[in-house]
Protein backbone atom coordinates (compact mmCIF):
# COMPACT_ATOMS: atom_id res chain seq x y z
CA UNK A 1 0.00 0.00 0.00
CA UNK A 2 3.25 2.58 1.04
CA UNK A 3 4.53 1.74 -2.33
CA UNK A 4 1.32 2.71 -4.30
CA UNK A 5 0.62 5.72 -2.38
CA UNK A 6 3.96 6.71 -3.37
CA UNK A 7 3.52 6.04 -7.14
CA UNK A 8 0.25 7.87 -6.97
CA UNK A 9 2.26 10.67 -5.59
CA UNK A 10 4.84 10.53 -7.78
CA UNK A 11 2.18 10.84 -11.06
CA UNK A 12 0.65 13.62 -9.38
CA UNK A 13 4.01 15.80 -8.95
CA UNK A 14 4.98 14.69 -12.44
CA UNK A 15 1.15 15.97 -13.47
CA UNK A 16 1.78 19.11 -11.86
CA UNK A 17 5.16 19.84 -12.97
CA UNK A 18 3.78 19.32 -16.62
CA UNK A 19 0.71 22.14 -16.08
CA UNK A 20 3.26 24.91 -14.56
CA UNK A 21 5.06 24.37 -17.82
CA UNK A 22 4.41 28.13 -19.59
CA UNK A 23 3.50 28.49 -22.96
CA UNK A 24 6.76 29.90 -23.48
CA UNK A 25 7.95 26.96 -22.06
CA UNK A 26 6.24 24.43 -24.91
CA UNK A 27 7.19 26.66 -27.49
CA UNK A 28 10.96 26.14 -27.00
CA UNK A 29 10.44 22.93 -26.71
CA UNK A 30 8.79 22.50 -29.98
CA UNK A 31 11.57 25.05 -31.79
CA UNK A 32 14.10 22.20 -29.81
CA UNK A 33 11.92 19.01 -31.30
CA UNK A 34 11.44 21.26 -35.03
CA UNK A 35 15.00 21.78 -35.00
CA UNK A 36 16.09 17.99 -34.46
CA UNK A 37 13.99 16.96 -37.45
CA UNK A 38 14.74 19.64 -39.60
CA UNK A 39 11.66 21.46 -40.00
CA UNK A 40 12.28 25.16 -40.00
CA UNK A 41 10.69 27.47 -37.25
CA UNK A 42 8.35 29.13 -39.65
CA UNK A 43 7.03 26.13 -39.43
CA UNK A 44 5.94 26.57 -36.39
CA UNK A 45 4.60 30.22 -36.86
CA UNK A 46 2.64 29.40 -39.57
CA UNK A 47 1.07 27.05 -36.98
CA UNK A 48 0.93 29.16 -34.87
CA UNK A 49 -0.85 31.70 -36.53
CA UNK A 50 -3.33 29.44 -37.98
CA UNK A 51 -4.66 28.62 -34.64
CA UNK A 52 -4.95 32.42 -34.03
CA UNK A 53 -7.33 34.42 -36.00
CA UNK A 54 -5.90 37.61 -34.62
CA UNK A 55 -2.55 36.59 -35.77
CA UNK A 56 -4.52 35.46 -39.03
CA UNK A 57 -5.43 38.94 -39.19
CA UNK A 58 -2.08 40.49 -38.82
CA UNK A 59 -0.76 38.67 -41.95
CA UNK A 60 -3.74 39.30 -44.45
CA UNK A 61 -1.92 41.66 -46.05
CA UNK A 62 0.87 38.93 -47.13
CA UNK A 63 -1.91 37.01 -49.02
CA UNK A 64 -1.21 36.49 -52.23
CA UNK A 65 -3.62 35.40 -55.19
CA UNK A 66 -2.46 34.01 -58.27
CA UNK A 67 -6.01 34.67 -60.06
CA UNK A 68 -7.71 37.80 -61.55
CA UNK A 69 -11.69 37.99 -62.55
CA UNK A 70 -11.95 39.09 -66.06
CA UNK A 71 -15.04 41.51 -67.89
CA UNK A 72 -17.39 38.51 -67.60
CA UNK A 73 -16.93 37.11 -64.60
CA UNK A 74 -14.41 34.21 -65.45
CA UNK A 75 -11.68 33.82 -63.07
CA UNK A 76 -8.43 33.09 -64.49
CA UNK A 77 -5.60 31.39 -62.76
CA UNK A 78 -1.58 32.33 -63.36
CA UNK A 79 1.48 31.54 -62.10
CA UNK A 80 4.05 34.06 -61.93
CA UNK A 81 8.03 32.58 -61.08
CA UNK A 82 11.37 34.91 -60.94
CA UNK A 83 12.69 38.21 -61.87
CA UNK A 84 14.09 39.84 -64.93
CA UNK A 85 12.74 39.95 -68.25
CA UNK A 86 9.55 39.05 -68.92
CA UNK A 87 8.42 35.63 -70.44
CA UNK A 88 4.63 34.50 -70.93
CA UNK A 89 3.43 31.00 -71.81
CA UNK A 90 0.51 29.88 -73.54
CA UNK A 91 -0.27 26.42 -73.19
CA UNK A 92 -1.99 23.95 -75.67
CA UNK A 93 -5.21 21.73 -75.61
CA UNK A 94 -6.53 20.35 -73.45
CA UNK A 95 -4.05 21.34 -70.87
CA UNK A 96 -3.10 23.55 -68.51
CA UNK A 97 -0.25 26.13 -68.03
CA UNK A 98 1.50 23.59 -66.03
CA UNK A 99 2.73 22.04 -68.73
CA UNK A 100 4.59 24.66 -69.19
CA UNK A 101 7.05 23.63 -65.75
CA UNK A 102 10.32 22.84 -67.06
CA UNK A 103 10.64 25.79 -69.43
CA UNK A 104 9.46 27.89 -66.72
CA UNK A 105 11.58 26.59 -64.45
CA UNK A 106 14.44 26.57 -66.63
CA UNK A 107 14.20 30.27 -67.78
CA UNK A 108 13.41 31.21 -63.99
CA UNK A 109 16.80 30.08 -63.17
CA UNK A 110 18.43 31.99 -66.26
CA UNK A 111 17.23 35.71 -64.49
CA UNK A 112 14.11 35.56 -66.45
CA UNK A 113 10.50 36.45 -64.97
CA UNK A 114 7.97 34.09 -66.41
CA UNK A 115 3.88 33.88 -66.43
CA UNK A 116 1.60 31.55 -67.45
CA UNK A 117 -1.93 31.06 -67.31
CA UNK A 118 -4.65 28.46 -67.52
CA UNK A 119 -6.60 28.94 -69.95
CA UNK A 120 -10.68 29.44 -69.37
CA UNK A 121 -12.07 26.28 -68.80
CA UNK A 122 -8.81 24.49 -68.43
CA UNK A 123 -6.73 24.10 -65.17
CA UNK A 124 -7.53 26.01 -62.17
CA UNK A 125 -9.70 28.38 -63.94
CA UNK A 126 -13.39 28.72 -63.74
CA UNK A 127 -15.35 26.73 -66.12
CA UNK A 128 -16.77 29.39 -68.52
CA UNK A 129 -19.73 28.69 -70.14
CA UNK A 130 -19.19 31.46 -73.42
CA UNK A 131 -15.87 32.93 -74.40
CA UNK A 132 -14.19 29.78 -75.55
CA UNK A 133 -12.82 30.85 -78.95
CA UNK A 134 -9.34 32.79 -79.77
CA UNK A 135 -10.98 36.07 -79.30
CA UNK A 136 -11.98 34.96 -75.72
CA UNK A 137 -8.59 33.35 -75.30
CA UNK A 138 -6.74 36.23 -76.49
CA UNK A 139 -8.23 39.03 -74.59
CA UNK A 140 -7.64 36.53 -71.17
CA UNK A 141 -4.40 37.10 -72.06
CA UNK A 142 -4.16 40.90 -72.31
CA UNK A 143 -6.17 40.88 -68.95
CA UNK A 144 -3.25 39.16 -67.45
CA UNK A 145 -0.67 40.69 -68.94
CA UNK A 146 -2.26 44.52 -67.95
CA UNK A 147 -3.55 43.43 -64.42
CA UNK A 148 0.48 42.36 -63.99
CA UNK A 149 1.29 45.42 -65.82
CA UNK A 150 4.19 43.31 -68.08
CA UNK A 151 6.01 44.79 -70.71
CA UNK A 152 8.83 44.04 -73.02
CA UNK A 153 7.23 40.67 -73.21
CA UNK A 154 8.09 36.97 -74.97
CA UNK A 155 5.39 35.94 -75.93
CA UNK A 156 5.71 32.18 -76.03
CA UNK A 157 2.61 29.55 -77.15
CA UNK A 158 2.72 26.30 -77.86
CA UNK A 159 -0.27 24.43 -80.21
CA UNK A 160 -3.61 25.75 -79.04
CA UNK A 161 -1.67 28.59 -77.55
CA UNK A 162 0.29 29.63 -80.10
CA UNK A 163 -2.77 30.26 -82.00
CA UNK A 164 -3.79 32.61 -78.37
CA UNK A 165 -0.46 34.40 -78.99
CA UNK A 166 -1.43 35.44 -82.51
CA UNK A 167 -4.67 36.13 -81.90
CA UNK A 168 -3.56 38.42 -79.54
CA UNK A 169 -1.22 40.62 -81.27
CA UNK A 170 -3.95 40.75 -83.78
CA UNK A 171 -6.20 41.94 -81.75
CA UNK A 172 -3.83 43.94 -79.00
CA UNK A 173 -0.97 44.64 -81.26
CA UNK A 174 2.73 44.71 -80.17
CA UNK A 175 3.21 47.54 -77.82
CA UNK A 176 3.78 45.75 -74.78
CA UNK A 177 5.70 42.44 -76.75
CA UNK A 178 9.14 42.49 -77.83
CA UNK A 179 9.39 38.70 -79.29
CA UNK A 180 7.32 35.83 -80.44
CA UNK A 181 7.43 32.37 -79.85
CA UNK A 182 5.36 30.29 -81.73
CA UNK A 183 5.79 26.11 -81.17
CA UNK A 184 4.20 23.61 -82.65
CA UNK A 185 1.32 26.10 -83.03
CA UNK A 186 -1.81 25.84 -85.23
CA UNK A 187 -1.93 29.15 -87.47
CA UNK A 188 -2.60 29.36 -90.14
CA UNK A 189 -5.30 27.51 -90.44
CA UNK A 190 -5.52 23.53 -89.53
CA UNK A 191 -9.37 22.62 -91.55
CA UNK A 192 -9.21 21.70 -94.96
CA UNK A 193 -11.54 24.13 -97.26
CA UNK A 194 -11.49 25.13 -100.90
CA UNK A 195 -8.75 28.07 -99.39
CA UNK A 196 -6.97 25.53 -97.42
CA UNK A 197 -6.79 22.52 -99.66
CA UNK A 198 -3.80 20.95 -98.05
CA UNK A 199 -5.90 21.28 -94.57
CA UNK A 200 -6.75 18.29 -92.35
CA UNK A 201 -10.19 17.26 -93.11
CA UNK A 202 -13.04 18.48 -90.85
CA UNK A 203 -13.68 14.95 -90.03
CA UNK A 204 -10.46 14.47 -88.17
CA UNK A 205 -11.71 17.43 -85.98
CA UNK A 206 -15.07 15.75 -85.51
CA UNK A 207 -13.49 12.85 -84.00
CA UNK A 208 -12.00 14.83 -81.24
CA UNK A 209 -14.92 16.12 -80.39
CA UNK A 210 -16.97 12.24 -80.17
CA UNK A 211 -13.92 11.39 -78.39
CA UNK A 212 -13.86 13.93 -75.62
CA UNK A 213 -17.68 14.32 -75.52
CA UNK A 214 -18.37 10.57 -75.11
CA UNK A 215 -15.84 8.95 -72.88
CA UNK A 216 -13.26 11.89 -72.64
CA UNK A 217 -11.25 9.70 -69.95
CA UNK A 218 -10.61 7.38 -72.17
CA UNK A 219 -9.82 9.49 -75.28
CA UNK A 220 -7.75 11.58 -73.70
CA UNK A 221 -5.50 8.21 -72.41
CA UNK A 222 -4.90 7.33 -76.13
CA UNK A 223 -4.79 10.93 -77.42
CA UNK A 224 -1.51 11.63 -75.63
CA UNK A 225 0.18 8.55 -77.68
CA UNK A 226 0.51 10.36 -81.13
CA UNK A 227 0.76 13.98 -79.14
CA UNK A 228 4.07 12.34 -77.87
CA UNK A 229 4.87 10.18 -80.40
CA UNK A 230 4.86 7.44 -78.03
CA UNK A 231 2.99 5.36 -80.93
CA UNK A 232 6.41 5.44 -82.59
CA UNK A 233 8.85 2.74 -82.94
CA UNK A 234 11.80 3.00 -80.23
CA UNK A 235 9.90 6.44 -78.55
CA UNK A 236 11.32 6.88 -74.86
CA UNK A 237 8.24 8.12 -73.44
CA UNK A 238 7.55 7.50 -69.77
CA UNK A 239 4.65 5.76 -68.22
CA UNK A 240 4.64 9.08 -65.91
CA UNK A 241 4.07 11.47 -68.73
CA UNK A 242 1.49 9.68 -70.15
CA UNK A 243 -0.11 9.92 -66.88
CA UNK A 244 0.30 13.79 -66.58
CA UNK A 245 -0.90 14.15 -69.49
CA UNK A 246 -4.29 12.49 -68.31
CA UNK A 247 -4.48 14.21 -65.23
CA UNK A 248 -4.26 17.66 -66.55
CA UNK A 249 -6.49 16.78 -69.53
CA UNK A 250 -8.96 16.30 -67.06
CA UNK A 251 -9.29 19.20 -65.09
CA UNK A 252 -10.59 21.00 -68.33
CA UNK A 253 -14.44 21.28 -68.24
CA UNK A 254 -16.14 19.11 -70.73
CA UNK A 255 -18.16 22.34 -72.38
CA UNK A 256 -14.85 24.37 -72.82
CA UNK A 257 -12.86 21.52 -74.09
CA UNK A 258 -15.19 20.52 -76.48
CA UNK A 259 -15.94 23.97 -77.94
CA UNK A 260 -12.20 24.81 -78.01
CA UNK A 261 -11.87 22.04 -80.85
CA UNK A 262 -13.54 24.45 -83.26
CA UNK A 263 -11.42 27.51 -81.83
CA UNK A 264 -7.80 25.77 -82.85
CA UNK A 265 -8.97 23.83 -85.79
CA UNK A 266 -11.07 26.55 -87.57
CA UNK A 267 -9.60 30.02 -86.40
CA UNK A 268 -8.57 31.95 -89.47
CA UNK A 269 -4.99 33.51 -88.71
CA UNK A 270 -3.55 35.08 -91.49
CA UNK A 271 -4.30 38.29 -90.65
CA UNK A 272 -3.36 38.41 -87.13
CA UNK A 273 0.32 36.89 -88.60
CA UNK A 274 0.87 39.88 -90.96
CA UNK A 275 0.66 42.11 -87.94
CA UNK A 276 3.12 40.30 -86.25
CA UNK A 277 6.39 43.29 -86.13
CA UNK A 278 8.61 41.92 -83.71
CA UNK A 279 11.23 39.01 -84.13
CA UNK A 280 9.47 35.84 -84.28
CA UNK A 281 10.99 31.82 -83.78
CA UNK A 282 8.67 29.40 -84.62
CA UNK A 283 9.73 25.67 -83.41
CA UNK A 284 8.21 22.69 -84.52
CA UNK A 285 8.98 18.65 -84.24
CA UNK A 286 9.18 17.51 -88.06
CA UNK A 287 7.11 14.14 -86.97
CA UNK A 288 4.35 16.27 -85.41
CA UNK A 289 0.98 14.01 -85.82
CA UNK A 290 -1.45 16.58 -83.89
CA UNK A 291 -0.29 19.79 -86.02
CA UNK A 292 1.59 18.84 -89.36
CA UNK A 293 4.24 20.93 -89.78
CA UNK A 294 3.53 21.19 -93.48
CA UNK A 295 0.27 22.90 -93.09
CA UNK A 296 1.68 25.64 -90.40
CA UNK A 297 4.49 26.41 -89.23
CA UNK A 298 5.96 26.06 -92.53
CA UNK A 299 2.78 28.25 -93.55
CA UNK A 300 3.34 30.77 -90.81
CA UNK A 301 6.74 31.51 -92.23
CA UNK A 302 5.74 32.97 -95.15
CA UNK A 303 3.46 35.33 -93.43
CA UNK A 304 6.07 36.52 -90.88
CA UNK A 305 8.82 38.71 -91.99
CA UNK A 306 12.05 37.76 -90.81
CA UNK A 307 10.93 34.69 -88.70
CA UNK A 308 13.63 32.72 -87.81
CA UNK A 309 12.71 28.61 -88.27
CA UNK A 310 14.19 25.95 -86.06
CA UNK A 311 12.40 22.44 -86.93
CA UNK A 312 13.28 19.38 -85.20
CA UNK A 313 13.84 15.71 -87.30
CA UNK A 314 11.72 13.39 -85.44
CA UNK A 315 10.48 14.96 -82.69
CA UNK A 316 6.32 14.75 -81.89
CA UNK A 317 4.33 17.37 -80.75
CA UNK A 318 4.56 17.67 -77.41
CA UNK A 319 8.26 18.28 -77.28
CA UNK A 320 8.56 20.49 -74.73
CA UNK A 321 8.15 17.50 -73.08
CA UNK A 322 9.66 14.93 -74.77
CA UNK A 323 12.96 17.37 -75.05
CA UNK A 324 12.94 20.02 -72.69
CA UNK A 325 16.80 20.16 -72.80
CA UNK A 326 16.33 20.81 -76.78
CA UNK A 327 13.61 23.42 -76.20
CA UNK A 328 15.08 25.14 -73.37
CA UNK A 329 17.81 25.85 -75.18
CA UNK A 330 17.18 27.02 -78.21
CA UNK A 331 14.08 29.20 -76.42
CA UNK A 332 16.91 30.93 -74.01
CA UNK A 333 18.62 31.77 -76.35
CA UNK A 334 16.00 33.20 -78.30
CA UNK A 335 15.47 35.27 -75.74
CA UNK A 336 18.74 36.59 -74.94
CA UNK A 337 18.58 38.29 -77.91
CA UNK A 338 19.13 41.93 -78.44
CA UNK A 339 15.37 43.75 -78.86
CA UNK A 340 14.43 44.85 -82.20
CA UNK A 341 12.02 45.55 -84.61
CA UNK A 342 11.39 43.96 -88.04
CA UNK A 343 11.24 46.45 -90.59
Amino acid sequence: MADEANANDARKAGATEVARLTRRDMLRGGLALAASIGIPSTGLSIARAAGNPASQADHSGDTHMSTITVKDGTTIYYKDWGKGPVVTFSHGWPLSSDAWDGQMLYLAQHGFRVVAHDRRGHGRSSQASAGNDMDGYADDLAAVIEALDLRDITMVGHSTGGGEVTRYIGRHGTKRVSKAVLIAAVPPIMVKSQANPEGLPVEIFDGLRSGVANDRAQFYKEFALPFFGANRQGAKVSQGLLDQFFLWSMQGGLKNCYESVKAFSETEFHDDLKKFDVPTLLMHGEDDQIVPIDISSRKTAKLVKGATEIYYPGLPHGLTATHPDLVNRDLLAFCQQGKRKVA
